[in-house]
């Protein structure tokens, strides 16, 4: 019986690794990074809040933001939901939680280079929703009056 050493097991692992199989992990993954709150964190850390306004032309750099920063900027997500995806998203390593002993103590969350490439990818499903929402909207309205 031979031993596989373990850059080979990694290797072997990756090959194997198919979404479509119930129990890959690739697809827990992907349930978590498929989350509006998710794609919204990426986006606000990865500098695009500021493309978001109307008028603004491009995103700016990334940067590192307070969790208080976040929240205003995410409208609607409660302190449960925030607490909870900015934990799942250091945890999987993709931001970084830097702690700060001020008074009161400061914390910030910062992407990491992993964060920074599904960054890339976010912005495009956040911007292809925003750019086409309006034409959504009216095949619902027709879908919607054809099913009525």
């Amino acid at each position: 019986m031979t031993t596989m050493k373990a850059a080979q097991k990694r290797a072997q692992a990756k090959v194997e690794y198919n979404a479509f199989l119930a129990a890959c992990p690739s697809r827990k993954l992907l349930d978590r990074i498929s989350d509006k709150w998710v794609v919204l964190i990426l986006c606000a850390l990865g500098g695009d809040n500021n493309a978001a306004q109307p008028g603004a032309a491009h995103a700016d750099a990334p940067k590192a933001m307070r969790y208080s920063e976040i929240a205003r900027l995410l409208a609607g997500v409660s302190q449960k939901m925030l607490t909870q995806t900015l934990r799942s998203l250091e945890r999987d390593g993709l931001l970084t939680r830097t702690v700060t002993p001020t008074v009161p103590v400061t914390v910030s969350y910062e992407l990491t280079d992993l964060g920074l490439s599904l960054h890339h990818v976010t912005r495009g499903l956040r911007s292809w929703a925003q750019t086409h929402m309006d034409e959504v909207l009216a095949n619902r309205e027709e879908h919607d009056a054809r099913t009525s």
